[in-house]
């Protein structure tokens, strides 16, 4: 079974909340999302659901990780449309879990300014939806209206249920275009500055301890967290260098069991060094389809699982490593020790 470990799914326009489009929160219309003054092409039929089935059969994916809509992280949003937004998109992911558990796991949101209502949504989701994935944005707005990594002290009691709760967590940029004061030209903040977003996550992430602190959280980072495995040469020197400013942090070379990086990051070289960092045990197979950025055959040259199979070819790793990246990888990150009994 070839599982991909990340994917998303839009609603159909419909089954979107007309107070979403009233507050111009989040529609679709003319074949675009649409939030506020900005509008996105819906570049594939996958998007939705029936063609994504049918996507999935075509390409031999047999079950797929929903992840939430990035424009859906209620970053700057009051409570009240958090908690509406948020609802209304957990459920959905929801009941695509119910109604096609062969097909889909699902992934839910919660926004962390609001930790009261944070902490009652994961258990909800978690509990009452069986939904086995938090997912994370790589930095929110705080109360002092600051952009925050998520890794911060103020999200613990977030990483506290969810080491209860045994649960996986997705973390995932967005928003990048709202914290970098630039001109958006040239796709920068999607090429650039979403990675950059990551890697920043994961200096704090890894630095203050995160995984051994959350032992039964097991955490992926999308994208491969390629410019955090790129980085992690200047990060070492930096923190043997001036160590004045690293107290109380652990050492950037030391490694972890519970972090997962997923394989979308484009290019063999890049696979190889996270291979060669992270080993293939914490490696998952993740497309990001059905956006262009993904792994999609709709883009020259690409297509679902490429990176993977040219890491197999210029012998990075196995046919058995790639058979692991496709399955047990994905279901130890989602259940841990629990994994075993799924398979």
């Amino acid at each position: 079974m070839r599982i991909n470990g990340h994917g998303h799914l839009l609603p159909y326009p419909n089954q979107i909340p007309k107070f979403m489009k009233d507050k111009g929160i989040f529609w679709l219309e003319n074949n675009q999302m649409c939030q506020g003054n900005w509008r996105r092409p819906v570049t594939d039929p996958s998007f939705f659901l029936d063609k994504k089935l049918e996507w999935m059969a075509s390409n031999h994916i047999d079950k797929e990780v929903i992840l939430n809509l990035s424009q859906l992280y209620c970053n700057g949003y009051s409570r009240n449309d958090a908690h509406d937004v948020i609802r209304f998109q957990n459920d959905y992911n929801a009941s695509i879990q119910h109604d096609f558990p062969e097909k889909f796991i699902s992934g839910f949101v919660v926004q962390p300014l609001y930790i009261d209502d944070a902490l009652s949504e994961i258990r909800r989701c978690a509990v009452d939806l069986k939904l086995p994935l938090l997912c994370l944005p790589t930095h929110f707005l705080n109360i002092d209206n600051k952009w925050t990594s998520v890794a911060d002290e103020s999200v613990n009691p977030i990483f506290e249920l969810a080491n209860e709760l045994n649960l996986a967590v997705e973390i995932h940029p967005y928003n990048a275009e709202e914290i970098i004061q630039l001109e958006d030209r040239f796709w920068r903040f999607h090429l650039i500055w979403m990675c950059a977003q990551t890697a920043d996550t994961w200096h704090f992430f890894s630095l203050l301890n995160f995984p051994d602190r959350f032992p039964n959280v097991r955490t992926c980072f999308a994208h491969g967290n390629q410019f955090g495995q790129m980085g992690l040469g200047r990060r070492v020197q930096g923190f043997k260098g001036r160590p004045d400013l690293f107290k109380g942090a652990r050492n950037p070379e030391d490694t972890f069991t519970n972090v997962y990086f997923d394989t979308l990051v484009h290019d063999v070289l890049s696979f190889e060094l996270m291979v060669k960092r992270s080993g293939v045990s914490q490696i998952v197979a993740g497309l990001d389809d059905p956006y262009p950025l993904g792994e999609m055959e709709s883009v020259e040259g690409s297509y679902p699982g490429k990176v993977i199979d040219e890491a197999v070819k210029a012998n990075i790793i196995t046919d058995y490593e790639r058979n692991l990246i496709w399955n047990t990888n994905v279901l130890k990150w989602l259940y841990g020790n629990q994994s075993e009994t799924l398979k």
